[in-house]
């Protein structure tokens, strides 16, 4: 092969070229899709020119550095189109192994069957569900703008990139997408270049059969920047409108009327070609249709493969670039350049932890929601990259940090953002600014309201993501606003999440401690569930009662008195841990010896040692446990031998009253523990 031959990167190619470039994504797609006998081969198909003008002509990446700070960011919305990316990242040379490609959705691959970050080299973000890239892609272009205004001076844009994604008609359908789309055109966020691949199928078939809107007015209405009609197979009208793109202070999106498995002679346009193989015999008839060699499978030319490839030396010369612009940066502004490094990297600075607040003992107390309050306050004064705000319930959840700005369409100096009534939305969003780096994202809403973010929160935690939910009005406790709004089994819906930290502290301290846990959390989401109505803070020194830096074990003895020996051992959370605390005490008061345990986390109480989870909850100890919330799942903690164990919750929907009514009426006092207490003794 002469070298010389290579069309080089950022320069409109030969037609001919340009066919072989796009129909080696083709048929590494189909190829990919046909030996793992599932997948998705037609989006791939239909949008391999879009993706070749994006990863040669446009992104500014580096292959051997994935992450490389001042990247341009590539989400692929349209997830189930993975073989589309995973053709792309092997083409231009990231860490994948062909290989891989053919061991796509098989056990230990990087190829799953849809994209997870941190699984595969380049992959920004996991996709699948429908619209959650779309959101995700919003929240990177929110922390880019953000850290390009606290950061970049003149001469030295130090952050500057784009987002691009490729999103489908199904990802235009899911609500998700609506919630993003309408808070990214507000915030005018211009470094938003989506790409629709605007296919007209579906899994059930054509889209006109439920989805018949002018997509189009719906984003000019959102206050995007909107292109129709470019001709998704000709990369020099794909190119010309993403230059008009970025040349728009708005966001964009581009309409690209593609053919779903464009170069298949009997399934092209059809739902046939969305989410199954070609078949081996419509593979071939492709093939030969697009005059491709029928072997070896996985084929990539020589010719094309060393033209993608020049996606290493560019990126190379594009790091180094920035990396030389950064030691002047360094030279010109120290502080700021020191500064930029910490947020990106994610280490917290030293001393952090003496921010959070130690509250005096207090009969009345506070709600655990006005605490997290002031500890986001606190926290805010040596965590400047703590950003976040509510679903529009900031008054409600104490998100706001004080005294400081939100951000707004022409300025984004504040680290208070209003997502709006958009929960799944900002859920999506929190994502995206926590995959992009460089902040500390966390948002918050009524408890009750969590199932309508339930999908991007799944998404967090199989991803792993640092994302902060605050999660106030956390029980029956609301009171009046009646069962619409009082969380039911919310709390053991969320328990049942894999690599979700759960925490509900007890008082105001153990409120400053949860914060803590959630910063020191790297490896995943973390939901505070806290109250509307005070809790005391508690003497915990003069009452002998375990340290609120215990937090951190997930549970502890709270308390204890039994010079005679252990009968009973009391569990609370939350707000409960106050009834489990009033009801030993009377118990202690007729001759039982008592503990009480303040488990607050169950995720981190079980990742502590056997022997430690055994020294707080002894084995052959009666145990009752005591939670304003669902029952389920707490049989793991006091056991299932009712001679033994008793668990005194709610397993029916609540009502509405003032809420001390409502916890007599269910049993949820300190007289129900004793009595119950005293039938296991």
């Amino acid at each position: 092969m002469n070298t010389q031959t290579i069309p080089p990167l950022d320069r409109p190619l030969a037609h001919d070229f340009e066919t072989k470039a796009a129909n080696t994504i083709r048929m590494l797609a189909a190829d990919g899709v046909q030996a793992a006998n599932s997948g998705h081969p037609g989006m791939p198909m239909g949008m391999a020119v879009a993706a070749l003008t994006l990863w040669t002509r446009v992104m500014r990446y580096n292959p051997a550095n994935p992450q490389w700070f001042d990247r341009d960011r590539f989400v692929l919305s349209a997830g189930h189109g993975s073989m589309l990316l995973y053709s792309m990242l092997h083409l231009t040379g990231y860490d994948l192994p062909l290989e891989e490609l053919k061991s796509f959705r098989q056990w230990g691959s990087k190829t799953p069957g849809h994209p997870e970050a941190g699984h595969t080299p380049g992959v920004e973000t996991t996709t699948g569900p429908l619209g959650a890239g779309f959101s995700n892609g919003v929240g990177m272009a929110i922390a880019e703008r953000w850290l390009a205004q606290r950061f970049n001076r003149p001469g030295f844009e130090v952050v500057n990139h784009y987002t691009y994604a490729i999103v489908s008609d199904g990802d235009l359908m899911e609500g998700v997408a609506s919630e993003a789309a309408s808070l990214a055109g507000h915030l005018r966020l211009g470094k938003i270049i989506y790409l629709y691949d605007d296919n007209s199928i579906t899994i059930d078939g054509k889209t006109e059969i439920t989805y018949t809107e002018d997509w189009a007015k719906r984003f000019e209405a959102y206050g995007w920047h909107v292109q129709r009609g470019v001709d998704f197979n000709n990369s020099a009208a794909i190119y010309e409108a993403i230059m008009i793109a970025q040349n728009d202070p708005r966001p964009s999106i581009i309409g690209l009327k593609s053919t779903i498995g464009y170069g298949s002679p009997n399934k092209a346009g059809t739902s046939k070609v969305h989410g199954e193989p070609l078949g081996e015999e419509e593979l071939k008839a492709t093939k030969e249709n697009l005059g491709w060699p029928l072997e070896p499978r996985f084929y990539i030319p020589d010719d094309v493969l060393a033209y993608y490839r020049q996606a290493l030396g560019r990126g190379a010369r594009l790091e180094d670039s920035h990396t030389q612009l950064m030691a002047a940066y360094a030279a010109a502004y120290p502080d700021l350049a020191a500064e930029l490094s910490r947020f990106i990297s994610g280490e917290l600075p030293d001393g952090w932890e003496e921010a959070l607040p130690v509250y005096p003992p207090s009969p009345k107390g506070d709600a655990t929601r006005n605490t997290s309050g002031k500890a986001i306050n606190a926290l805010a004064a040596v965590l400047p990259n703590l950003i976040g705000g509510s679903a529009d319930l900031a008054a409600s959840n104490k998100t706001t940090i004080s005294g400081a700005p939100f951000l707004k369409p022409n300025d984004f100096g504040g680290p208070n953002i209003h997502f709006g009534v958009r929960e799944h939305g900002m859920g999506g969003v929190l994502n995206g600014m926590a995959l992009h780096g460089g902040v500390i994202p966390y948002g918050g809403t009524f408890l009750i309201f969590s199932d309508y973010m339930r999908g991007a929160i799944r998404l967090a935690a199989l991803t792993g993501l640092q994302v902060i939910y605050v999660f106030t009005h956390d029980s029956i406790g609301l009171g009046e606003d009646g069962p619409t709004h009082q969380p039911i089994e919310h709390l053991a819906a969320l328990r049942a999440m894999p690599n979700l930290t759960v925490i509900r502290p007890g008082d105001a301290n153990e409120t400053s401690q949860a914060w803590r846990a959630a910063l020191l959390n790297r490896a995943g989401p973390t939901a505070l569930a806290l109250t509307r109505q005070n809790l005391p803070t508690y003497d915990r020194e003069a009452e002998g009662l375990g340290a609120a830096e215990e937090l951190l074990k997930g549970g502890y003895v709270f308390y204890e008195h039994a010079p005679n020996g252990l009968q009973i051992v009391l569990i609370g959370t939350g707000s409960e841990l106050d009834v489990a605390y009033t009801a030993a005490r009377q118990l202690v008061n007729e001759g039982v010896g008592v503990r009480v345990v303040s488990l607050p986390s169950w995720e981190l109480f079980q990742a502590q040692s056997a022997d430690y989870r055994a020294s707080v909850l002894p084995a052959g100890v009666a145990k009752v446990a005591v939670e304003a919330g669902a029952t389920f799942g707490w049989e793991r903690w006091v056991g299932n031998d009712p001679r033994k164990s008793a668990i005194i919750g709610i397993d029916r929907f609540g009502a509405s009253a003032p809420y001390q009514r409502i916890y007599k009426e269910f049993g949820v006092t300190p007289e129900n523990v004793v009595a119950v207490a005293k039938k296991l003794i």
